[in-house]
């Protein structure tokens, strides 16, 4: 990647749309690899490229900022990320409209930083919204809908809302077991799904025989559909 860089920087300049990507390419391999130190500097530098190359209400721009917010995070600089985050969907909701998939995107990693500094009441409208919009973009069924039921979740455990919770993890649950029938394949992320049902079930009182009657309940409700 630092080859492809130096490449693109002497063939185009180094302010050049092409340099920015190779930045943030290897920003990308930088954090995967926990050198965050290093990946940073890249990342501002993709962002100042990208809003000089497209202007600073550019969609492009709004994916380096989540980037960027992604890496601040990372680094336990909650309050620097939220303000780039907050950026990062007034961009695409003026781009793509209230409603697209990329704006719950935005308000997923929203609400997830509010929650990180116990801001509930604040993250709970966010993914509410992002969870309709993803409903409405993807269909009820969609994973991408369980994603969002599970932080949906997470949420109102955190707030010891346990029966609200339940629904959402029931759906979640026979989302991605729906998943594996019909493709074939266990989703990743069912086992861990599995288990988290399990354990609100037991947080709420139910005896292992009523929680094992939830759990096959929930995982064998639409085959019988």
């Amino acid at each position: 990647m630092k080859r492809a860089l130096a490449i693109h920087e002497k063939s185009y300049g180094a302010d050049h749309p092409s340099v920015a990507i190779d930045l943030n390419n290897l920003a990308q391999l930088l954090q995967a690899t926990n050198r965050l130190s290093e990946a940073e500097p890249l990342v501002w530098r993709a962002l100042a490229i990208d809003e000089k190359s497209y202007g600073p209400g550019h969609p492009k721009v709004a994916i380096r900022l989540n980037n960027l917010a992604a890496l601040l995070r990372a680094t336990n600089r909650l309050s620097e990320a939220e303000p780039l985050v907050w950026r990062a969907l007034a961009i695409d909701e003026k781009s793509y409209g209230r409603d697209h998939p990329s704006v719950a995107i935005d308000l997923g990693t929203l609400a997830a930083l509010l929650q990180a500094t116990n801001r509930f009441s604040e993250a709970e409208p966010l993914v509410r919204r992002a969870l309709t919009i993803d409903e409405k973009s993807y269909g009820p069924d969609h994973p991408r809908v369980a994603f969002l039921l599970n932080n949906l979740a997470v949420l109102l455990e955190a707030t010891n809302r346990l029966s609200e919770a339940e629904p959402l993890r029931r759906r979640l649950l026979q989302i991605l077991a729906e998943f594996g029938r019909r493709t074939g394949h266990e989703h990743p992320r069912f086992r861990a799904a599995t288990d988290s049902y399990a354990g609100l079930l037991a947080a709420m009182g139910l005896s292992e025989d009523e929680t094992l009657a939830r759990l096959l309940s929930a995982i064998l409700v639409l085959s019988r559909n």
